[in-house]
């Protein structure tokens, strides 16, 4: 249906009662944002960054600052956070050959033992040419990568170095930032404590799950002294979240399957919650998409380790999640799909163009949405 015009394609949505449940044309998710309201750097302060909050049943907007949010929660609710940890993934050095080359570790975390004395995982390189199975990277502190497979685009490399793999990383590694984030006339930012969460305790992913940045210990606390419940999931952010939907029909586009787990007592709140009719409050799209696949037809949660590649775009029907708290997305990105597929595309495009009518922050150092 990739020649449809959006037009024709809403004029036989309407015929068969499905505006507003079903738009899959990609040019649907499409939203001017001016280019400097791209934050390049994080709030002064995390809580005091904006909130847009939306009802999704009347469309109402209301603003306020991130600090407020412990205001509009109830003690009834429970907050489920995603943990993960970004790891300095992102590696500079050189080949055999003496050419520059750039390394990103994706599969860190993914449930393995990160102990194995091979260290060999997944990764993305980028040189002047593709290195070939054999080839060796040599990179600061004496780490060593020799390349020992390629599939689909992503190398296997096996590192070895002398110490412990883990805390040489941490040593010489970089956040992997989104490519958006350009600022090299922007005062130094600290992105390792920048772009990481509070609560962030499991190491794995290479993206921050974002809506979680604008947590404080002060607000986190505030929120436990209201009576809330915070729970705790990881799902271990993969590169596919930088990765543009490049199909007409976006149904056509498939997910990368990323790693998550649900521990059993996290599980057991949650179910509790559900079958008390209270609300399950998602911090970040992560959660959302976790909370939605570990979840069954009836509703239940069930805990436990898994790789989910669930696309949730409109027409999907939610099981667990009631609301939940977001930053600002990308135009056509999967992650805006799925929020308008949780409050409706106009809803949510109306929104966001309120949002650059009051000149929000936008994308993962920007300000957040409560929905």
């Amino acid at each position: 249906m990739g020649w449809f015009c959006t037009d024709a394609y809403r004029t036989l949505a309407r015929l068969h009662g499905k505006e507003l449940i079903a738009v899959f044309l990609l040019t649907d998710y499409k939203y001017d944002l001016p280019e400097e309201l791209i934050a390049q750097k994080p709030a002064p302060r995390r809580d005091r960054s904006r909130l847009l909050c939306l009802n999704r049943n009347t469309g109402e907007l209301s603003h306020h600052r991130f600090c407020d949010l412990c205001d509009l929660l109830s003690p009834s609710d429970v907050l489920v956070i995603n943990n993960t940890e970004v790891i300095p993934g992102r590696l500079i050095g050189k080949k055999d050959t003496g050419g520059k080359a750039e390394l990103l570790i994706l599969d860190y975390g993914n449930g393995r033992e990160r102990q194995e004395p091979d260290r060999e995982m997944k990764c993305l390189i980028k040189s002047s040419k593709r290195p070939k199975p054999g080839a060796s990277l040599f990179f600061d502190q004496g780490l060593k990568a020799e390349v020992t497979g390629f599939q689909d685009g992503i190398h296997t490399v096996k590192f070895s170095c002398n110490g412990d793999f883990d805390s040489l990383l941490y040593q010489i590694g970089n956040i992997p930032l989104p490519p958006y984030i350009k600022r090299d006339t922007d005062p130094p930012c600290d992105d390792k404590t920048a772009y990481q969460t509070v609560y962030a305790s499991e190491k794995g992913a290479i993206a921050a799950p974002t809506a979680g940045l604008h947590f404080s210990e002060d607000i986190l606390g505030k929120i436990r002294a209201k009576g809330i419940s915070i729970v705790e999931i990881t799902l271990h952010v993969g590169y596919g979240t930088f990765l543009p939907v490049r199909v007409s029909d976006i149904r056509d586009h498939q997910m990368h399957s990323e790693w998550y787990s649900v521990p059993e007592r996290s599980a057991e709140i949650i179910n509790h919650a559900k079958a008390d009719g209270n609300r399950v409050v998602a911090v970040g799209t992560t959660c959302v998409r976790t909370l939605e696949y570990a979840s069954d037809e009836s509703g239940h949660l069930n805990p436990g380790p898994g790789n989910c590649d669930l696309f949730i775009y409109p027409g999907y029907r939610f099981r667990m999640a009631d609301a939940m708290i977001t930053n600002f997305h990308l135009p056509e990105s999967t992650l805006l799909m799925l929020v308008s597929a949780f409050a409706g595309r106009e809803k949510i495009l109306e929104a966001y163009k309120e949002a650059v009518r009051e000149k929000y922050r936008f994308f993962s150092y920007g300000d957040a949405m409560f929905v």
